[in-house]
């Protein structure tokens, strides 16, 4: 053997050497470290297997919950949609560690402790990677960039969703949904006994996907179809994986389910692709606002930031960024606000009492008009109601941030990479911050607002908090007051003895059977 072909056979060795070493590491080594270091503090949890962490006790606890059916006056969801933190916490106490393959997961339940995590603004607490399938579904925008990038991303987003930007969307939101709701109650008048069944859950998903689609995008349900569809088919398949251990690699090998992902993010990058080209093409013909040349909405507002004549110099978007952000907004801008009129609507449902006295305030305040942003800030009761239904059936059941440093948390030293997880369903019935009805829907309690409601001021995390609130919370509130009060002017509903109480976590909080509801004309 010559010399060259020695020093590669050894260059080789020691690669291969530390290859080794270093799976070795994290396979073996660090679980079995880590474990040790959170034990000496008091945290244990469910022991560790190799590659798989905690993954067969989840999906084992996962499966019995999926088949457990809940009486339709119970609120106590945390059982059935979040199992393994529900038998976890009972065994091992609120704060514990556990293993999603070799990642390590500690579970925090203490709302001043995550008050912390989420409001830091140094960089300590940082969004965990992303599974490639999860960024293809909601983008790698607001929602998931990190550092520089997010502040960036925020400021340039920011004035999209000012207090003059949303008033004025309510007239578009308006528009989209009265012939909805019309219909619902012209159904209800030509049935028998003038009352029909309506599954509202995809009637609120193909609704608020239309809205966001005006509203954001200056275009249509019907031009974004093809993204939204085929994001829906996505938030399946992330939904299903969201349980498998992700090898780094595998997401390039052309596998069935790869292969059906790729070609879902084609289609929702072709519309999305074809809905930005229109906007483009609508400057070019100097359709544009002097001052809003592509529109003064969210794509208007990104689309200025790419170009140098508008933007400021230090908050410039790129197309690729403005394409990710857009995937952003049509899947959250509609999958938040859908599922929050869905089970306000079981809720009314069940609690008639509420519904009438929505209804009596709506038409106090609006009468049978068209409610304006003025209006729909009068609405004190339907506010306090929807933020009592965010708290039980909050959309994101659990945050989760990443430590970029070994890191003082409470009376907690946090490892470099530990995943701190906060189980928002667990706080949001916790009976130390609700009292002893935190199972129960009282909207009563949010009479004196959000920081008195409970005895932790931030013990409401409906849409985060800290810096990476979500930015389009007021959104998601506005067009869920003028959605609702729109409906109460119009029909009465109560829920349908078909109805199966079984919220399920598919990356969002949605009932795993639908919603259907009675619905009656309120004139009848």
């Amino acid at each position: 053997m010559d010399y060259v072909s020695l020093v590669l056979s050894i260059a080789l060795a020691v690669l291969l050497a530390s290859k080794i070493f270093q799976g070795f590491r994290v396979v073996v080594w660090r679980p079995y470290s880590l474990t040790k270091r959170f034990k000496k503090q008091g945290v244990t949890g469910p022991s560790y297997t190799l590659l798989k962490g905690s993954l067969d006790e989840i999906k084992k606890l996962k499966k019995e919950a999926n088949q457990i059916i809940l009486d339709t006056n119970s609120n106590d969801i945390f059982q059935r949609v979040l199992p393994h933190y529900y038998a976890w916490s009972s065994k091992y106490g609120e704060t514990f560690l556990y293993w999603h393959g070799t990642d390590p997961h500690v579970c925090i339940s203490d709302a001043e402790l995550a008050k912390q995590i989420l409001s830091n603004k140094f960089g300590f607490y940082n969004k965990p990677p992303t599974k490639p399938e999860l960024e293809k579904l909601a983008g790698k925008g607001l929602a998931l960039v990190d550092g520089l990038d997010w502040v960036r991303h925020r400021r340039i987003l920011n004035p999209a969703f000012s207090l003059d930007k949303l008033k004025a969307m309510v007239k578009r939101m308006v528009a989209c949904s009265i012939p909805r709701f019309e219909e619902w109650k012209h159904q209800a008048e030509l049935a028998n006994g003038h009352f029909t069944n309506i599954e509202v859950n995809k009637e609120f998903q193909k609704l608020t996907a239309d809205i966001i689609a005006h509203t954001a995008f200056g275009s249509s349900y019907i031009h974004g179809m093809e993204a939204f569809e085929a994001q829906r088919e996505l938030q399946r398949w992330c939904s299903a994986s969201s349980a498998n251990v992700f090898i780094p690699g595998t997401q390039y090998l052309p596998t069935p389910s790869n292969l059906k992902i790729w070609k879902l993010d084609r289609k929702v990058k072709r519309s999305l692709s074809r809905i930005i080209e229109s906007r483009l093409n609508s400057k070019s013909r100097g359709s544009g606002d002097e001052d809003c040349p592509y529109g003064d909405d969210l794509l208007g507002v990104m689309m200025a930031a790419m170009d140098p004549s508008q933007s400021d110099g230090n908050l410039k978007f790129q197309i690729d960024e403005i394409l990710e952000n857009c995937k952003t907004f049509f899947f959250a801008g509609h999958e938040t606000t859908s599922n929050l009129l869905t089970w306000t609507m079981l809720m009314l449902s069940v609690h008639q009492e509420w519904q009438a006295k929505l209804r009596q305030e709506v038409l106090e305040e609006c009468g049978m008009q068209i409610p304006d942003a003025d209006k729909l800030a009068k609405l004190k009761l339907v506010n306090m109601v929807l933020l009592e239904v965010l708290r039980l059936y909050c959309p994101v059941i659990m945050l989760t941030r990443e430590a970029s440093e070994d890191m003082k948390l409470g009376n907690l030293m946090i490892p470099k990479h530990t995943h701190l997880t906060i189980p928002v369903v667990m706080i949001h019935r916790s009976k130390e911050y609700w009292g002893d009805d935190a199972n129960e829907f009282n909207p009563l309690r949010f009479m004196n607002g959000i920081s008195k409601a409970a005895k932790h001021p931030n013990a409401l995390m409906g849409f985060s908090i800290g810096p990476r609130t979500c930015i389009g919370q007021n959104f998601a509130m506005l067009e869920s007051k003028a959605l609702l009060a729109l409906i109460l002017q119009r029909i009465s509903f109560s829920i349908s003895p078909d109805y199966k109480h079984a919220p399920t976590d598919n990356l969002t909080l949605q009932p795993q059977f639908g919603l259907p509801v009675i619905v009656k004309p309120l004139n009848i």
